[in-house]
């Protein structure tokens, strides 16, 4: 059965509010060793993005600006263009999604866009990988056994 992103996505996910310090929110990523917080809004249905916010862009829009980072939140610096998968689509569904918006990671949803995971362009390469490594075994075994037929 071929891997769903599903399958392949960190069901690990780390929400803020828009209200949310950028202080607060470097704190959240270093605690869960993430990259990025999914940002949800508390008068939303529950588990809906409104928005992420990836360390980059921490970094980028207070750090290297020098502002204070106690002063800005999750709202003053997340994207709010959401790329988003379902679950059950396909892994070329995800890099080609990654591809044409020139990202590194998706927000995985389940029928209700409510967020279950997050997928990233290495675990796309890493199921990826996986699969070239057993369609070698395959391809490996049919001339093995080939040869055997021919003795």
């Amino acid at each position: 059965m071929p891997a769903t992103v599903g399958t392949v996505a960190s069901p690990i996910v780390v929400t803020a509010t828009p209200e949310t310090s950028a202080a607060q929110a470097a704190r959240l990523m270093r605690e869960h060793h993430v990259g990025s917080l999914v940002v949800v809004d508390r008068g939303a249905v529950a588990g809906t993005p409104v928005g992420i916010v990836t360390d980059r862009d921490l970094v980028l829009a207070v750090m290297a600006e020098g502002l204070d980072p106690a002063l800005f939140t999750v709202g003053d610096i997340m994207s709010t263009d959401l790329a988003t998968v379902a679950g059950d689509a396909t892994l070329l569904v995800a890099i080609e999604r990654l591809r044409a918006r020139r990202l590194r990671r998706l927000i995985v949803t389940d029928a209700a866009g409510r967020v279950v995971g997050l997928v990233a362009f290495e675990d796309l390469l890493e199921a990826l990988v996986g699969e070239l490594g057993t369609l070698t075994q395959a391809l490996r075994a049919a001339r093995d056994r080939e040869r055997k037929e021919r003795r």
